[in-house]
């Protein structure tokens, strides 16, 4: 089966993605870590404000990971298509990988709670372990539960650059959402809840699959 995850920022779609590979195995692809590996100062800032990066890129990147023999049987992939302009991308590039099932997942977040989830984020950058200041806090400050190693905020998770893609995703993202309704199996899931409570409802979803 293949998977996309497609939602407003902090919706969690990167833990379920996480929860779905250890449990089922599917390989997890996340946009956002792609372009993050690319060692370009340009690509870099755009990240850093919250803006789109060149689709061509993204193209590029897809293709390369989706050519892997591990996405033979399917894979997840977490943050994308974005907006109208990638759909094509999308249908060329992840349709076509192989003869699974295509479905696409939408997790439902109420703004306030995603402003939270990113402005509370704490990231170990050893064990790579995350925690939250307002709902998942480590027992000393500024320090991981797991390895002892301090815990750092990524610089894109602030309010302002947030506030910006919550306003992108309105204006870009809700649209790609509509076009897919009537094109592929699009499932609503609020994304606001507990990752276990979301997690055993994607289940559920994808057990409709496997019956």
């Amino acid at each position: 089966m293949n998977i996309t995850f497609i939602s407003a920022p902090a919706a969690g779609k990167g833990l379920i993605s996480s929860m779905l590979n250890e449990k089922y195995g599917f390989p997890h692809i996340s946009i956002g870590d792609l372009l993050r590996s690319v060692d370009d100062e340009k690509v870099k800032k755009q990240l850093q404000n919250g803006e789109f990066v060149d689709n061509n890129l993204i193209a590029l990147l897809l293709r390369d990971r989706l050519s892997s023999d591990d996405c033979n049987e399917g894979f997840i992939i977490d943050g994308f298509p974005r907006n109208m302009s990638q759909i094509s991308i999308y249908e060329d590039v992840c349709l076509h990988v192989n003869d699974k099932e295509n479905i696409i997942i939408v997790l439902d977040i109420p703004r306030s709670v995603g402003e939270k989830r990113v402005t509370g984020r704490r990231v170990c950058l050893k064990c790579g372990y995350v925690f939250n200041e307002y709902f998942d806090k480590p027992k000393v400050s500024g320090v991981c539960d797991h390895c002892g190693n301090e815990l750092v905020q990524r610089p894109d998770d602030n309010l302002e650059t947030y506030e910006k893609r919550y306003d992108t995703y309105l204006k870009e993202t809700k649209p790609v959402i509509d076009y897919f309704e009537s094109k592929v199996n699009v499932y609503h899931v609020d994304g606001s809840k507990s990752g276990e409570e979301t997690f055993k409802k994607i289940e559920k979803i994808i057990g409709g699959y496997n019956d």
